[in-house]
């Protein structure tokens, strides 16, 4: 009798291990900032993007594919030449987000580190070197606008380091000296 009921008792908890297993393979959890897109392995990624929460879907059939959407910081170095043909170092700190719907795996390497390279050499050969610290916040508007077009929102662009090539650098010294 005791056996029956050790029995029993085996086979309801083997039952409620599977179901339960069953179960929390059909749920998914995205976190707060997060966004998510389910792929499915006969239709492919669905268009609708999931929000914070839990979420069911159908295991082994769909899975889920999760994206950070907080702002988060980059900083891009970039060597290029300015109007009056100046090496310029210029490392840019840039505060940014994605548009969930703009979305995708290695999005910001793949379409922020482009345009900014992009931007800043074509921003640079409008300016002399001199112009360059003036002239900062066209730079930022300039890449804000072309970010956007991407999906990629800028909330800060700041120009963190710029420094000049050695014969300006010298030039400026000795103008310095003769004043």
């Amino acid at each position: 009798m005791a056996a029956k009921v050790f029995e029993s008792i085996g086979k309801f908890g083997l039952a409620l291990a599977v179901a339960g297993g069953v179960v929390n393979s059909a749920l998914y959890n995205v976190d707060a900032g997060h966004r998510a897109v389910i792929f499915d392995r006969f239709h492919g990624v669905q268009d609708i993007v999931v929000g914070e929460g839990t979420h069911c879907l159908i295991p082994w059939v769909q899975k889920p594919i999760i994206f950070d959407c907080r702002s988060r910081p980059r900083k891009v170095p970039v060597i290029t030449g300015s109007k009056d043909l100046q090496n310029v170092n210029i490392t840019l700190r840039i505060l940014f987000w994605a548009i969930a719907s703009h979305i995708g795996e290695d999005y910001d390497e793949r379409v922020l580190l482009s345009i900014t390279t992009g931007i800043l050499k074509s921003a640079m050969t409008r300016f002399d070197a001199g112009e360059l610290i003036t002239q900062r916040e066209l730079v930022s508007n300039d890449l804000t606008e072309r970010a956007a077009t991407f999906g990629l929102i800028l909330d800060d662009v700041s120009l963190t380091h710029l420094t000049f090539g050695k014969e300006f650098t010298e030039a400026m010294e000795a103008k310095q000296k003769s004043l």
